[in-house]
């Protein structure tokens, strides 16, 4: 059931990006394009919604940044929380990274804690506390795997998983002594009110396939871009992005840009811990394996370091690997000669033990690098770090849903 469940998942992702041909995925893509325009009804009445105050938005008394896209995924969001998250605890402020933790598993019970009071903290209103910013305390089955990562690499900041991030806030702030919260992929969460919007649009597909869910990966239509108030060009080469910019200014005249890379920074063993540097890739016969929304890109990534790709095996997003599916990967691997096996390092969070390790498992780690708009950076986070005047909207509520 949940391998047939997985490709039926592989199945509609391929159709939505167009790898799935024939009449059946004409048929689904046509469906999909009819229940676009009701998806486009939808989101456009909640926002009106919140616009209009008839559902009142959460304060929580303290610093709040949204870091969103308006595409399903690929956008490299989780390198970027991570590198926000550590610039704003190295400057002082006490962080709290909110997560709705995504394909995560439900505990059986709440988490046991004490109140600042001595008591136990009430059930009902415990969230999933990953890391305390001192101690991890869930593994990424129940964290979900961008969580899990952001606290295993971010010392000093918290992490808390709930899909009510009010919640999830009000324990960041009471019980941890949070003074800012980063809202992780938390554009589309109107519930709670957010001081900043921080909006990343992927260089290569900066409006996904160009069509709404379902028949396409845009969560919301192009202009409600207009809520930014910063815009990262993610993923950039160094080459100019005029072209992509003029589209955006079309939508948001006044968001600073800021365009930044997603590089490649070494390869670290997946149980050993054993970095290697990137030269390590050049002219080896490698099998990539991954779990990700745009696989084609990490695999791109590696050729680009000189890895001869030989093997490609592609997951649904998310998927959690069973140690069957990887020993049969594994048997692949050894029968074709593969010197080593590549991964992502949100993947490698969720990869069993092989039952042999024959061939040397590694993940790419990805770090972000500012590349243009330094000052526009440096502005972002002295605004964070120093609210300064009455009327900044970063501790402020702004009507920023006025479409």
């Amino acid at each position: 059931m949940k391998e047939t469940l997985a490709e039926l998942e592989r199945w509609g992702s391929d159709v939505i990006f167009g790898r799935a041909k024939g009449f059946r995925a004409s048929m689904m893509r046509l469906a999909m394009s009819a229940l676009s325009g009701v998806y486009r009804v939808v989101v456009q009445t909640r926002l009106k919604i919140y616009r209009k105050r008839w559902r009142q938005q959460h304060h929580l008394g303290t610093l709040v940044v949204s870091i969103g896209n308006l595409t399903v995924g690929g956008t490299g969001k989780t390198p970027v929380v991570e590198l926000l998250a550590k610039t704003l605890r190295d400057r002082g402020r006490r962080v709290a990274i909110l997560s709705r933790g995504y394909k995560s598993r439900r505990l059986k019970e709440p988490q046991n804690w004490k109140s600042n009071d001595g008591t136990k903290f009430p059930a009902e209103k415990m969230p999933k506390l990953v890391s305390t910013g001192r101690a991890l305390l869930l593994d990424s089955k129940f964290a979900g795997d961008e969580p899990f990562m952001l606290a295993r690499n971010l010392d000093g900041v918290a992490v808390v998983v709930d899909k009510d991030r009010v919640k999830g806030g009000r324990f960041a702030v009471g019980q941890l002594g949070a003074d800012t919260l980063v809202l992780d992929d938390g554009l589309q969460y109107l519930h709670l009110s957010h001081g900043m919007d921080i909006v990343l649009v992927d260089r290569s597909a900066p409006f996904g396939t160009g069509a709404l869910l379902p028949r396409g990966t845009l969560r919301e239509p192009p202009r409600n871009l207009c809520r930014a108030s910063y815009i990262l060009i993610t993923k950039c080469d160094g080459t100019p992005n005029d072209a992509l910019i003029e589209k955006l200014r079309r939508h948001n005249r006044v968001a600073p840009i800021i365009e930044c890379t997603h590089g490649p920074r070494y390869l670290e063993e997946v149980f050993t811990g054993e970095r290697k540097p990137l030269e390590f890739l050049q002219d080896k016969w490698t099998a990539a394996i991954s779990g990700i929304a745009v696989p084609e890109g990490f695999e791109r990534s590696i050729e680009k370091l000189g890895a001869r790709v030989e093997i490609r095996r592609r997951f649904s997003d998310h998927h959690r690997f069973s140690r069957k599916e990887i020993d049969k990967f594994m048997e692949r691997c050894i029968e074709r000669d593969m010197e080593l096996v590549v991964t992502t390092e949100k993947d490698a969070v969720r990869f069993p033990r092989p039952k042999e390790i024959t061939v040397p498992i590694y993940f790419l780690r990805i770090e972000v690098e500012i590349l243009k708009g330094h000052e526009a950076w440096e502005d972002l986070i002295t605004r964070l770090c120093h609210p300064s005047a009455p009327g900044d909207p970063v501790l402020r509520y702004r009507d920023a849903y006025a479409l």
